[in-house]
């Protein structure tokens, strides 16, 4: 994983790798977000409610006050928790129509059996997507599709990872969007919204090294869905998630390992 954190760690023992069973070293700020995500949901918390001060969380978790507040910085970062100045701490709002009831409460991004679920929910939501949108994509829909896969090809050639996923969420939300199932919109959107969590907390760096591999996984699902060919789309679009996931387990497993 990781550096170890100037700030000092969290008297916390290290959560173990389930895929390993070995105990890896994790920074204080990574495992202390994750406490205060656990002390959200037993505590029942919902969005606008307010949290325990700094000084409370430091106290009830066995963690230096600096090493608490790295941690709400980060949870501030991905809309988890909102600091407002004079105020306090506070749960965030979330607009999202998945996150703003059962998952917030349950994902931590953190837990590597969460984020491989998440991945086999996206497999089922993303080739459902993939499938509708081959019976009812409009010519303008595959025109943003294709747009979106070129932009993706730009940010890899260029290095630039920002333009890279922006290119990528937009290739994979506009697929949901000519689905024509607003359900599947929102699944997918909240669906990626949590899985940049993981990497923003659990990673805390860009991955992507099957960049090259993807770039043709995206062409045959377009290719599919413009051919209106329902079967080869669903393929394709499991194929690309499968290939994602085996992307995220090597990155995991290089960081853990060295």
């Amino acid at each position: 994983m990781d550096a170890p954190s100037s700030h000092g760690a969290a008297r916390t023992p290290p959560v173990k790798d389930s895929a390993s069973g070995q105990s890896p070293y994790r920074p204080g700020y990574e495992l202390v977000a994750e406490q205060i995500l656990e002390l959200i949901g037993r505590s029942g918390l919902r969005p606008g409610d307010r949290m325990p001060t700094e000084n409370e969380l430091a106290a009830r978790l066995g963690a230096s006050r600096t090493v608490v507040r790295e941690a709400v910085k980060i949870l501030s970062a991905i809309g988890r928790v909102r600091a407002q100045k004079g105020r306090g701490l506070y749960v965030a709002d979330d607009p999202g129509m998945l996150g703003s009831n059962l998952w917030n409460g349950f994902f931590l991004p953190t837990d590597l059996d969460h984020v491989y679920m998440l991945f086999e929910f996206r497999r089922v939501q993303e080739s459902a997507a993939s499938r509708l949108a081959a019976i009812h994509a409009t010519p303008a829909e595959l025109q943003t599709i294709e747009a979106s896969a070129e932009v993706c090809r730009q940010g890899h050639l260029a290095g630039d990872a920002a333009t890279w996923t922006r290119g990528d969420d937009e290739f994979h939300l506009s697929i949901a969007a000519a689905s024509h199932n607003p359900f599947l919109v929102s699944a997918v959107r909240e669906a990626r919204r949590l899985l940049k969590q993981s990497s923003r907390i659990g990673l805390q760096g860009t991955l992507g090294g099957h960049a090259e591999e993807a770039l043709a996984e995206h062409s045959a699902i377009y290719e599919a869905i413009r051919a209106g060919d329902a079967d080869a789309a669903a393929q394709a679009a499991t194929a690309h998630l499968d290939n994602t996931l085996e992307d995220y387990r090597r990155e995991i497993q290089r960081r853990i390992f060295g």
